[in-house]
């Protein structure tokens, strides 16, 4: 299905795609670059991706389909796996007697042909598709999914054995060979294996197993906001527990104290670890499970966030071969995720990286990754004592919490190495008051302090958003919260408004429906304030100024603090303005 170069350059010439001057321009690009005229117009941003595949489709007479708006029969989906269909970008959507059509982004992907022609038994007749279509159609897995995980739950918590309960005396406790027993019922492992595989596909970051009087009520967290999932039956509460508890290694006997773990499934191509938590509750034990993708590499810092000069700033920052970088925010603001970016974008073999952490959230290669276990006396402190001696270069140290393990990072950025680290402050410049609590030095933290990130996470809009524009009383309101002059200048320093836009030309967005998000959001990013400690700064803080008054000095240098950053990236569409209100104020 090869398409010589003369022929497709004759179509595009001929088409009316681009203008004849665009067209003989990219023809003497791609001859200059030796490469392909259709690699070229993509690279340059004359024609998109799909509307190549359209052309190619075309001139090889191979079927274009476009399944976007199109419901397939489940029985016809399952066909293919998801996961192949998620790796392959190959879906089948028809199904005739022995034949089996299947829509693909390159038909020239032989092996996944191949590997669907094996399982089916079926003729497979390849058609093109767009990326558009691929995405919609993977939508249609995980809903066909959730209603076969429904059904599967329904059916099999009925088939679950009630068992003695002794309440909150804990009398007629089942003993430990009977908890056991019933972990490893089917019905209960089925249950478990069906939440687990469903907290994935829904992207959820915890999942919630909450016993009540009459029931058991199953939540999940997605996008940071928690949403009533299942009810199961109150007979099944006890049941569910013991089979976390048994993939979890946790005593099974042990009701009456909070216990924590962890364990690690593997689904398709990605590994998941769920650390687990347990805790008595009045009607029986509550567990929270928090969901960690194995594998963090592939995370931007411009794809969680950071922008223009904040940017920059981080970019120096990281490399500096000595010193502190700061992330702070309250828990679940995604601090872990930008000091590993940052680690990811470190770790290269000509350095060694040493971490000591509670938990290790995410795995990483070459990176030397140390759990902190308080209970037999290793801390963040000794643990930070024994790396220094490891002849590390970068440091991470998961958070600091008290003044030891802040005199030791101090220390070891003193005397030649990189340290990232947490704070649990709630902005930039309140991590200065707070090192000077821990009993740090004014004269080291000058000498110690790079940068500091503060940040929160917002709920990401779906393409289905609806544009508007605030009116003049709408924009007089959200000036009393935010310096609109400032994002304005940001804005029009970053190109994402024309030079001379008032906010009354800036468009805003609504979260709209679809079949793709049920509530307009889909994912989240990072709003930031990054602090940059420059010496103006280090001789304010030797003064002893207050975090105030250091935040004020930043924001005339240029610094955009959280809720404008927020607001910035609401007129970039990525989010709400009301989304940016709700998580500055919590």
């Amino acid at each position: 299905m090869y398409i010589e170069e003369k022929q497709l350059r004759d179509f595009i010439r001929d088409s009316g795609l681009i203008s004849r001057r665009d067209f003989d321009a990219m023809v003497e690009k791609a001859d200059e670059e030796g490469k392909s005229i259709g690699e070229t117009l993509v690279k340059n941003g004359k024609l998109d991706e799909d509307e190549l595949r359209k052309v190619e489709a075309y001139i090889l007479g191979i079927p274009f389909v476009d399944l976007k708006t199109q419901k397939i029969d489940f029985e016809v989906l399952s066909l293919i796996p998801e996961p192949i269909a998620r790796n392959h970008n190959i879906i089948s959507f028809k199904k005739e007697g022995d034949s089996l059509e299947v829509a693909m982004l390159d038909t020239d992907d032989l092996a996944a042909i191949d590997f669907v022609k094996k399982k089916v038994h079926l003729k497979i007749l390849p058609r093109l598709t767009d990326s558009a279509s691929i995405k919609s159609v993977l939508l249609q897995y995980q809903k066909s999914l959730k209603a076969e995980f429904g059904d599967i739950i329904k059916k099999e918590s009925v088939e679950i054995k009630s068992i003695p309960d002794g309440g909150v005396e804990g009398k007629d406790t089942p003993s430990k060979e009977t908890l056991k027993k019933l972990a490893e019922d089917l019905p209960v492992v089925k249950i478990v294996d069906t939440l687990l595989k469903h907290a994935i596909l829904q992207n959820a970051s915890d999942i919630h197993i909450e016993p009540h009087e009459a029931q058991v009520v199953i939540r999940y967290r997605i996008d940071g906001i928690l949403h009533d999932t299942m009810v199961l039956p109150k007979n099944v509460s006890d049941s569910i527990t013991a089979r976390i508890k048994v993939l979890s290694n946790l005593k099974l006997d042990e009701k009456r104290l909070p216990q924590d773990g962890r364990f690690k499934v593997e689904t398709g191509s990605e590994k998941v670890s769920f650390r687990v938590s347990i805790l008595p509750t009045h009607f029986g034990e509550k567990t929270v499970m928090r969901l960690l993708k194995d594998s963090v590499s592939g995370f931007t810092l411009e794809g969680l966030g950071f922008h223009g000069t904040s940017l920059e700033y981080l970019h120096k920052a990281l490399r500096a071969h000595t010193g502190m970088i700061l992330t702070t925010g309250p828990t679940g603001s995604g601090k872990t995720t930008t000091l590993y970016t940052m680690i990811d974008l470190l770790n290269t073999p000509d350095v060694n990286i040493s971490t000591v952490e509670d938990p290790i959230e995410y795995q990483m290669a070459r990176v030397n990754q140390t759990q902190v276990k308080p209970e037999i006396g290793f801390t963040f402190s000794s643990g930070l004592r024994s790396l220094v001696r490891q002849d590390p270069d970068i440091i991470m140290v998961g958070e600091i919490r008290d003044n030891e393990t802040a005199s030791l990072a101090v220390n070891a950025s003193l005397t030649g190495h990189l340290v990232l680290s947490t704070l649990h402050t709630n902005s930039a410049s309140g991590a200065i008051p707070r090192l000077l609590d821990m009993k740090i030095e004014p004269f080291l933290i000058v000498s110690t302090l790079n940068v500091v990130i503060a940040q929160r996470l917002v709920r990401k809009l779906c393409d289905s958003k609806e544009k508007y524009f605030l009116n003049k009383a709408g924009i007089e309101t959200l000036a009393k919260s935010v310096d609109l002059d400032r994002v304005l200048k940001a804005l029009k320093e970053e190109n994402i408004v024309p030079a001379k836009a008032n906010w009354e030309d800036v468009p805003f967005y609504k979260p709209r429906e679809s079949e793709e998000c049920k509530d307009g959001y889909g994912g989240r990013i990072g709003i930031h304030e990054v602090l940059p400690v420059t010496q103006e700064i280090k001789d304010m803080i030797i003064q002893g100024k207050t975090s105030g008054e250091i935040e004020d000095y930043a924001r005339k240098s240029g610094m955009l603090v959280m809720i404008e950053d927020g607001i910035f990236k609401a007129a970039q569409g990525l989010t709400t303005i009301e989304e940016v209100l709700r998580v500055v104020s919590e």
